[in-house]
């Protein structure tokens, strides 16, 4: 697929608000977790591989890149960052590519 100038622009429009959004889903999950009645060693260790885990994911890391823009929002898409409603700006073709991508996996 061919990506279009304007889906290109769109993406560096969007991703970083994806991705405050998300990082915003994690701090709540990370506030519920603490707040568990466990000892602050176990919630401490397991916060900070949940962290480390989560920093790898797209949602809040990305290298933007237009020769993996479209591997990257299949990734959004399944780790559940973004989901299709969010693609609707997007041209046709960008989106029946992730679908089938995604349909694949």
């Amino acid at each position: 697929m061919e990506l279009t100038k304007e889906d290109w622009k769109l993406y560096r429009e969007k991703i970083s608000g994806w991705q405050e959004n998300y990082m915003e889903r994690l701090v709540e999950q990370y506030s519920k977790f603490l707040s568990r009645d466990l000892p602050a060693s176990a919630r401490f260790w397991k916060l900070e591989k949940r962290i480390n885990n989560d920093k790898k994911t797209p949602g809040v890391r990305i290298e933007l890149k237009k020769s993996t823009m479209i591997w990257d929002i299949v990734s959004l898409v399944s780790d559940g960052v973004i989901n299709f409603d969010d693609l609707e700006e997007f041209s046709d073709e960008l989106k029946e590519t992730v679908r089938f991508i995604l349909e694949r996996q």
